[in-house]
């Protein structure tokens, strides 16, 4: 935290602008050392906070570039600390040369993460929001980007910070009565505890209640596409794509790996993977392809059960739907331009799950798919008006113990245990909470989190 660290806080690809991030206490002279202004005899270190300047940035009487410098001394800044941002032109040796000339002024090179972290240390922003500066950077769809924005705004402190303010506040109040019987009594008090105990699980309850759409939003709908062989899957993920990703013929067993890719569907993330066709097969490479088809099904967030409508069902369509229970699935009745000999009827009467009738040839039923996911993952569609979404699995794991705490409260409650030990499971249950803010982390902790931002930021 003594040291000065500068980095590139954009792209290292050609673009209009690149940005030289410098912070710390020694920001501003690295910057002074540097920095020649149109006016002359005009030094940084006399000028307010907040401001932009116009001019060169001379290593060694050598202009490297025409910048503007934006000024912002701390507290008032990003991290708290004096900052210094240098806006150069972005071509990638520009950028470079000047980043180097910030360094032999005096600054060191910054870790992954590091301008956060200290935002983080200086109170600038909690845990929970110095993740969702990731989960922004990251955001591969509209709804993710307004879920981390919502993070990032505080949605998450202060849904947390509610619920831990109500657990000190009896921490506080046990631990009074048991230094002070005379005067404070607990006649009564573990039947009120109890309430409250149930009303603050069920808010940490819905916390959790949102953690599988959160990491849905974030990650996207791990989607695996199922179905017997030349049913049109590699055509349902090209005409998904909008382009051709994959390789379409009528020779059964084309498709013999896993492919994925990324598609966005009416604003939602879905991680596509077109697998193998399912049949038995003497072919060894095809019968490696059908296994990992089989792999994916077990962990897939939804099964996209294409159906050739054209073709009777047959031994391998009943392999594939034993795949299919207890998972999420739609049945695509594909094929449906053609004469089909397959009802929807015949299918839901072996299968729980909502028909579609498609056709990747025409390029129909896309819509009905949109929000057939949509009614099936986020009822119809996502609010973040009230809503607070739980986005990785560090948060889920400390709702998820605070939970296991009060439930121990309740416990000791219903066994009229003496009132210390209610104390001991609510510090517990404070304290995993206080980790979702960073109120109870070590540095181990945080050297993690922040070693996996990208460096600059």
């Amino acid at each position: 935290m003594e040291d000065t660290i500068a980095a590139v806080a954009t792209a290292m690809a050609p673009s209009g602008i690149g940005i030289v991030r410098i912070s710390g206490p020694e920001a501003v002279s690295v910057a002074d050392r540097l920095y020649r202004s149109k006016r002359e005899g005009k030094r940084l270190k006399d000028m307010k906070s907040h401001t932009i300047h116009y001019g060169w940035i001379v290593e060694q009487e050598r202009v490297l570039d025409e910048v503007l410098v934006m000024l912002m001394r701390g507290p008032h800044s990003y991290t708290g600390e004096d900052t210094v941002e240098i806006d150069c032109h972005g071509g990638v040796l520009a950028v470079k040369r000047v980043l180097e000339a910030v360094i032999h002024a005096g600054a060191r090179p910054a870790e992954p993460g590091e301008f956060t972290k200290r935002a983080f240390l200086n109170g600038r922003i909690d845990l929970s929001q110095a993740e969702a500066v990731m989960d922004v950077i990251s955001a591969k769809n509209e709804y993710a980007l307004q879920s981390s924005v919502s993070q990032l705004q505080g949605s998450v402190y202060r849904a947390v910070k509610e619920i831990r303010e109500k657990l000190l506040y009896e921490i506080a109040f046990i631990e009074s009565a048991l230094d002070d019987p005379e005067h404070i009594s607990l006649e009564g008090y573990p039947k009120k505890l109890l309430g409250i105990v149930r009303q603050e699980k069920e808010k940490i309850r819905r916390l959790l209640a949102s953690a599988d759409d959160g990491k849905m939003l974030r990650e996207g709908i791990k989607t695996v596409i199922l179905g017997k062989p030349n049913a049109g899957k590699s055509s349902l993920l090209n005409l998904l794509v909008g382009e051709e990703r994959a390789i379409v013929t009528e020779i059964a067993g084309t498709t013999r790996d896993v492919l994925e890719e990324q598609i966005s569907l009416g604003g939602i993330s879905l991680r596509m993977l077109d697998t193998a066709g399912i049949r038995r097969t003497s072919d060894r490479v095809e019968q490696i392809g059908v296994e990992r088809a089989k792999e994916h099904a077990k962990d897939a967030d939804l099964i996209l059960y294409v159906v050739d409508a054209s073709a009777p069902l047959d031994e391998n369509d009943a392999q594939i739907m034993e795949l299919l229970k207890g998972r999420r699935t739609i049945l695509l009745l594909n094929k449906s331009d053609l004469q089909t000999v397959i009802t929807a009827d015949e299918l839901t009467a072996r299968v729980d799950a909502p028909v579609l009738n498609i056709s990747a040839r025409e390029e129909t039923g896309l819509e009905e798919l949109e929000t057939m996911i949509k009614d099936m993952f986020f009822q119809g569609e996502i609010s973040f008006n009230d809503e607070v979404y739980i986005t990785n699995i560090r948060q889920k794991t400390a709702l998820e113990q605070a939970l296991e705490s009060l439930a121990l409260v309740e416990d000791s409650i219903d066994m009229d245990m003496p009132e210390d030990f209610f104390s001991i499971d609510l510090m517990n249950a404070y304290e995993r909470l206080g980790s979702i803010i960073g109120e109870a982390v070590g540095e181990d902790l945080v050297n993690e989190i922040f070693g996996k931002f990208c460096t600059g930021k």
